[in-house]
């Protein structure tokens, strides 16, 4: 009887609850898939968001790091961790790539302040992955036909 004079705010919750465990249980299948990768491109690629993440909390802490660089990088972390996206997570590869597009350009932007350094001793990941973002230089292609 409690319930119904709720307006069904229990069965909400029910729901919230199971929606919450599906999309947290997607993010660790996520991560567990991502591990299994043979080294190359597509791993690096599916670690840099996760590393991302991690550099931004480090650097939030860093005295180095100017506040519109903090705010840059913090708005980066609730993009990623949003479940509200412009492409759906669940379509295959493309699902993500809103997520890896803001947070290079987020990136790109703070680390335009932060030094160099700073920025390196946070990142997680190998940093040749981050030097190519933050340059946006291609590696050299190889002439041979």
């Amino acid at each position: 009887m409690l319930h119904t004079q709720l307006f069904g705010l229990p069965m909400l919750i029910r729901w919230l609850v199971i929606g919450l465990a599906i999309y947290l249980s997607s993010w660790v299948l996520m991560v567990v898939l991502a591990r299994r990768l043979p080294p190359g491109l597509l791993r690096d690629v599916a670690a840099f968001l996760p590393a991302c993440v991690t550099a931004a909390r480090r650097l939030r802490r860093s005295p180095d790091v100017p506040r519109r660089a903090k705010l840059a990088l913090l708005v980066a972390v609730l993009w990623v961790l949003s479940p509200i996206d412009l492409i759906p997570e669940f379509l295959p590869v493309i699902g993500p790539l809103d997520d890896v597009v803001a947070v290079v350009l987020l990136l790109r932007y703070a680390a335009r302040s932060i030094p160099r350094p700073a920025l390196l001793a946070a990142w997680p990941a190998e940093p040749r992955l981050l030097e190519r973002v933050l340059d946006g230089r291609r590696p050299p292609r190889s002439s041979g036909w």
